[in-house]
């Protein structure tokens, strides 16, 4: 599989670039190139901010009713779950994510999410309308915010994208979509699906950029919102930026999640879960709950399982749908999660994996990894990882459970394991963050999602997230 490009895709155009800077794609698990994409320089963003402004002003998009745009998007949602294969195929060959992993997340959840924000706009518009204590009536309204920069990591390029996309098409925005450098190729793709859906010119703009560009974007003038998912690092450089032009942001940050494994836990169905509640992704997503947390009385069986486990997952090509865990997005990448498990021998046990598949050698690959005896002091219970690490940390009584599964600069994940539901969902409650599991873990797309502390600002997902597009106004009736 090899592709290039030659253009950005800005204002329903394939535009050449200003500069000829460009980007080298390699394949996680073969280390060879898939192909070469253009990197944006600021006068790429200008084009692209400025395309997205006349879209917003003279387009019609800004103005249209919620359900002349839902039709749109209905377009978009049909044209993009047909290129759902190439889709899955182009992102597992970008960031190492399992092909099964890819086409059902990628390549079908994403057309989902437009799908749900489709039917949304379809429902709005009707008049609010509240009682006046000095007048006749208020009418409250929402407005889109205008030109929203969208920046999207390698870890879910295309899920993580569209979460931005679709509530911001339904609220009437036109957006600016900076794809992170190691992930690029599958943003063609939905270019493609926007032009064959009709989506009005400059209402979806895409450029792939370096952090450096990317900041300049956050920063550009032009632009009335940015909605950020990636590490809490960046997202602190982003916030402060928004801050001092009190631009309105959005932060989907990083996570160091727990799961909380109480004294009735079925350890079975806890095994079950830990590839989506744990090690999703080869470990590389914000929310998986790194941390897992084991009764005293029970936490030798729950080493002894989760070892036994790491060691029985298929380790291979991420195009091979038998693959369980693939390789890490990046040389990068793969250096840092193995500087933590270097890291973690001098601070816990180690009882499976630590390093490098030895029948494996090309791809960025790290076994599945998993750590005893660990203190919550530890860096690696302390750090995001991101990688397929896990450290399973003792505790003693459901209130030390808290402690320790409270006690860190993230709260944006996490799980609750029990026999009895209803008191693992009273537990639950008292987890600080901004998601839980109970039994389980999987965002749903009807309800917020997002964190708080380390984790982030604001929410995506849900009803709400239409809302972060919208400026409020109210308009007092007086007679």
């Amino acid at each position: 599989m090899t592709a290039s490009r030659d253009s950005f895709f800005i204002g329903n155009e394939w535009v050449r670039p200003a500069s000829g800077r460009r980007f080298t794609l390699i394949n996680a698990s073969t280390e060879e190139v898939i192909g070469t994409v253009p990197e944006a320089c600021e006068a790429d963003v200008d084009a692209a901010v400025a395309a997205a402004q006349q879209a917003f002003a003279a387009s019609g998009w800004s103005d249209a009713t919620p359900q002349d745009r839902a039709v749109v998007m209905e377009r978009f949602m049909a044209a993009l779950a047909a290129r759902g294969d190439d889709i899955a195929k182009a992102v597992s060959a970008q960031n190492g994510m399992p092909i099964a992993l890819s086409q059902m997340l990628e390549g079908q959840f994403g057309a989902g999410v437009v799908q749900y924000y489709a039917e949304l706009a379809k429902a709005m518009g009707q008049r609010d309308v509240r009682p006046s204590q000095m007048g006749k009536e208020t009418l409250v309204e929402g407005t889109p915010i205008g030109v929203v920069a969208a920046i999207v990591p390698w870890n879910f390029p295309v899920t993580l994208a569209l979460n931005k996309i679709a509530p911001a098409m339904a609220a009437g925005c036109t957006l600016v979509i900076k794809p992170s450098p190691g992930t690029i190729l599958d943003s063609y793709i939905l270019a493609e699906a926007a032009l064959e859906a009709g989506v009005p010119a400059g209402v979806l703009n895409w450029v792939a950029a370096d952090r450096d560009v990317g900041a300049y974007l956050v920063s550009h003038p032009g632009v009335n919102k940015v909605a950020f998912t990636g590490s809490t690092g960046a997202g602190r450089s982003i916030g402060r930026t928004c801050g001092e032009l009190l631009r309105p942001v959005t932060l989907e940050l990083g996570g160091k999640s727990a799961a909380i494994l109480l004294e009735d836990a079925d350890i079975g169905a806890f095994l079950q879960g830990v590839p989506i509640a744990c090690m999703l992704n080869n470990g590389q997503a914000c929310y998986n709950a790194t941390r897992v947390l084991a009764p005293k009385s029970r936490y030798g069986e729950v080493v002894d399982a989760l070892a036994g486990f790491a060691a029985s997952l298929t380790i291979g090509d991420a195009l091979d749908p038998a693959t369980h865990v693939g390789p890490m997005a990046s040389s990068a990448h793969r250096d840092k999660v193995e500087s933590y498990i270097e890291i973690g021998k001098s601070e816990a046990r180690l009882v499976a994996g630590g390093g490098r598949p030895k029948d494996t050698n090309r791809g960025w690959f790290v076994e599945p990894t998993v750590f005893a005896d660990v203190d919550n002091s530890a860096r690696i219970a302390q750090e995001e990882i991101f990688g397929p690490v896990l450290s399973v940390i003792p505790y003693d009584g459901e209130e030390d459970a808290l402690r320790i599964a409270n006690d860190s600069q993230f709260g944006l994940g996490g799980s609750v394991w029990s026999a009895d539901s209803a008191h693992a969902t009273d537990v639950a409650r008292k987890v600080q963050s901004g998601t839980v599991g109970v039994n389980g873990y999987m965002p749903s797309l009807g309800a917020p999602f997002g964190g708080i502390k380390g984790s982030g600002l604001g929410r995506e997902f849900g009803p709400e997230a239409v809302g972060a597009y919208q400026n409020t106004k109210s308009i007092y009736v007086m007679g």
